[in-house]
């Protein structure tokens, strides 16, 4: 601050007597000619604001696996139902009978014993699964769905209904992030798989699907997997609520071969059944052929046939 007018207009006069420097404008001139880098300016201490969309964007793209997004989505959790059509086809069909649970078995190498892939698993006497996915993410799921399975039983000694077995799965499958003071040790991202529930209780026959998200619906018929889209609209096509268990196997092989890229036979698919007097059990080799020889040939359509009649004859 100037304490007087004068010294204010003294200096005044200093800055406007003040002369350009031309030989310092030469040798910025000069520098530029002869490819020197021009001196940049200090950076500030705030962030530049060019840079927050840049960030943005990647928090967008990449968010953390319990995060929203700014449009509220969990991308990770759509990612993990997106790997669930990667896996095997697998369809389930429920009557007033019981319930039926179909897999298609792909073997990587002829060398591999099929009977030891295993896509079928029991959760208790009376409850079954089949699963899409990931293998080693569906044992995990269904080793929690038998403990607390024998927890019950042990607990009130009778048997534990179908949905809630579905709904510690459905619990289970939410225990992902970096949540420390869990009971059990949480997963550091989304189960990648898909189960189809089946069981009988005194509510009756019952199917359930569960998935990534930790949602579980119920159904009368559904198809998961690599080819669930075919598989789902044929059910749609040829269910029948008042279908009997033999009909429902017949159909569930049928939608198996339809979407399945190798022939199907008793090497490469599961059959699997609930019904209220025997519980849980897996079909033997020979009784699964018995059904495959029940598939019925398909009918060649009619714009099928009139390219058959119209090629010519070898």
């Amino acid at each position: 601050m100037f304490s007087s007018r004068s010294e204010y207009d003294r200096g005044l006069l200093f800055y406007s007597e003040r002369k350009p420097r031309p030989d310092l404008a030469l040798k910025g001139r000069q520098g530029a000619q002869a490819g020197l880098p021009l001196a940049r300016p200090l950076a500030s201490s705030t962030t530049s604001s060019s840079t927050l969309p840049v960030q943005a964007d990647r928090t967008r793209t990449h968010p953390q696996v319990n995060t929203f997004s700014p449009e509220g989505r969990l991308f990770q959790v759509e990612y993990a139902i997106e790997a669930i059509k990667l896996g095997s086809t697998t369809v389930g069909i429920q009557t007033s009978e019981g319930v039926v649970l179909a897999v298609e078995k792909r073997t990587q190498s002829p060398l591999l014993e099929s009977d030891s892939v295993e896509k079928i698993m029991e959760i208790d006497r009376h409850i079954g699964c089949a699963m899409s996915g990931l293998t080693a993410d569906a044992r995990t799921m269904v080793e929690h769905a038998r403990v607390t399975a024998q927890n019950h039983f042990f607990t009130y000694d009778e048997p534990i209904k179908v949905e809630s077995v579905t709904q510690s799965v459905s619990d289970l499958a939410l225990r992902f992030g970096e949540g420390a003071n869990e009971e059990e040790a949480s997963m550091s991202r989304p189960f990648g798989v898909a189960l189809l529930i089946a069981g009988v209780d005194h509510h009756g026959p019952q199917l359930y699907h569960a998935d990534p998200s930790g949602t579980f619906m119920r159904y009368h018929a559904k198809a998961i997997g690599a080819g669930s889209e075919g598989a789902q609209s044929e059910l749609q096509d040829s269910f029948d609520k008042s279908m009997s268990l033999q009909q429902a196997k017949v159909l569930a092989l049928k939608v198996l071969k339809q979407v399945m890229e190798e022939k199907l036979d008793h090497n490469n698919v599961q059959l699997a059944q609930v019904v209220p007097d025997k519980g849980y059990s897996i079909l033997r080799p020979d009784e699964l052929q018995e059904y495959i020889a029940q598939i019925p040939e398909d009918r060649p359509t009619a714009a099928g046939a009139a390219a058959s009649a119209a090629a010519p004859a070898s």
